[in-house]
């Protein structure tokens, strides 16, 4: 299986907090891959290094091995990474702007100026967010007319639009009800057959449903990494087991 970011000995500190410490994992292609773990275990930390978000963060210390595609990701130039490695966020946070101009910001952004290809992209890409039925008619309206749920998606879509080989999840349905939550596990399992997809998770039911991979997080190590099946089945470590079985977290 193509390995798409390769992380050795990994260790990142905010100032004087040790955050992650000494991760390694592989991230399988076409595969979703779910961080499960305690709050504050550094799920979203590493998630964040994926696309160098946490450059952003002027505290931040680094060291270690972090591959995409078998280039160091400091080697990278962020924004390129970024195109790349797309982000979807915990709270649906769409432009206050039109449904067409959401998803058509990032090609244009990027020079993309002919009418009828940015229409064909914001078309393709709603589509492969399942969203393009719902608002075909209203593509003009503001994106804040949206529920919650459709917001969610719209911002898969603007993601799509980019192009990316990998889409980055930081708890994308924590803010959602259920209803709305399983059309985004939904999307994600068609999702998966185009991108690589790595999700964080405070929702171990939802790791079960829809990850290849899940890795588990404590105090920023990782635990156990393996097969989702495997990893919930047949856990190899007694901190694993407890974790999964809600004896502690």
């Amino acid at each position: 299986m193509e390995t798409i970011f390769k992380i050795e000995k990994l260790n990142l500190s905010y100032g004087d907090n040790h955050v992650l410490k000494n991760v390694s994992l592989a991230i399988y292609k076409n595969q979703v891959t779910a961080f499960i773990g305690p709050s504050g275990c550094g799920k979203t930390t590493l998630l964040r290094c994926l696309n160098r978000m946490n450059d952003l963060n002027v505290t931040v210390k680094q060291d270690g091995s972090l591959k995409y595609l078998d280039q160091e990701v400091s080697s990278i130039n962020a924004m390129d990474l970024r195109t790349k490695v797309g982000m979807v966020f915990q709270t649906p946070n769409p432009f206050p702007m039109s449904i067409f101009d959401n998803v058509a910001y990032g090609p244009r952004c990027q020079g993309v100026k002919n009418k009828y290809t940015l229409n064909k992209i914001v078309v393709e890409s709603l589509k492969k967010a399942a969203i393009y039925d719902e608002v075909k008619e209203r593509l003009r309206d503001s994106a804040l007319s949206l529920s919650g749920g459709q917001q969610q998606r719209l911002c898969i879509a603007r993601c799509i639009a980019m192009e990316p080989d990998v889409i980055l999840m930081d708890e994308p349905t924590s803010a959602l009800d259920p209803i709305a939550t399983l059309k985004i596990e939904e999307l994600i399992g068609q999702l998966k057959k185009e991108y690589s997809i790595v999700i964080v998770t405070h929702n171990m039911q939802q790791a079960t449903r829809i990850s290849d991979y899940t890795a588990f997080f404590m105090l920023g190590e990782i635990v156990e990494y393996d097969k989702t099946v495997e990893l919930f089945k047949n856990p190899k470590n007694r901190k694993t087991e407890d974790y999964i079985t809600g004896r502690f977290g």
